[in-house]
């Protein structure tokens, strides 16, 4: 889509609900839709508004291999509850090895950026890439809010992802916390709040998905045909 293609988007969305997004952006992709996640807090929203409208919609994830493992339990669950069509992306060199040559994870501070965007291309930014590559979605669902961080209060629901080369339609975008809430006792479905991402410092900072450093970091390429 054309820069006025994605402004007029933007605008004639603004007021539709998040299904009604999910579903427009899904007649789009021609086939070639896909929804990613990493299980964070509220996630079950996004995944049960792909599988309304796609039952068998791909579900990208990245196990980087640190997650806790309340977060791999509400993973499953998820699966299970949802019947998700999980495309699983792991890294090149494991949890256990990368601690092993790099002396573990760095400390999530703002002191050691450089070596967070390192172990977040390492970890999380290559597979994600080979994940999008062998994928090639023409629409890519996530479930980015704009309350989230600085960064994304900059994007809209429909934006071009130059990282990955897709379209990325965020249905959620608007959406407040108690949004989330709401909708979750709504459907009945299940939250985790133990998640911790070890490619951030703090939750105002980008991993490197949604920032434009991400698709340098492992050198944006021509999506898969």
């Amino acid at each position: 889509m054309s820069p006025a293609q994605i402004s007029k988007a933007n605008a004639e969305l603004r007021d539709k609900s998040p299904l009604e997004i999910v579903r427009w952006a899904i007649a789009q992709a021609n086939g070639h839709a896909i929804v990613s996640t990493n299980y964070r807090p509220y996630e079950a929203v996004v995944l049960h508004l792909a599988v309304q409208a796609q039952a068998d919609i791909p579900v990208l994830w990245v196990d980087h291999g640190y997650n806790r493992s309340a977060t791999y339990q509400h993973a499953e669950e998820l699966r299970k509850l949802l019947k998700l069509n999980i495309k699983a992306f792991v890294p090149k060199m494991t949890a256990a090895h990368y601690d092993a040559v790099f002396g573990g994870m760095p400390e999530p501070t703002p002191e050691n950026e450089a070596q967070i965007k390192a172990f977040s291309t390492a970890m999380k930014l290559e597979p994600f890439q080979r994940g999008m590559k062998e994928l090639a979605p023409a629409v890519w669902l996530t479930a980015l809010r704009k309350v989230q961080n600085p960064n994304r209060a900059g994007l809209d629901i429909v934006s071009e992802d130059k990282n990955f080369n897709s379209l990325k339609v965020s249905p959620l975008f608007y959406w407040s916390d108690a949004d989330m809430e709401k909708y979750l006792a709504e459907h009945n479905l299940p939250n985790e709040w133990d998640y911790f991402d070890p490619a951030k410092a703090d939750e105002k900072r980008e991993c490197g998905l949604h920032a434009a450093w991400g698709g340098k970091a492992v050198g944006v390429g021509e999506r898969a045909k």
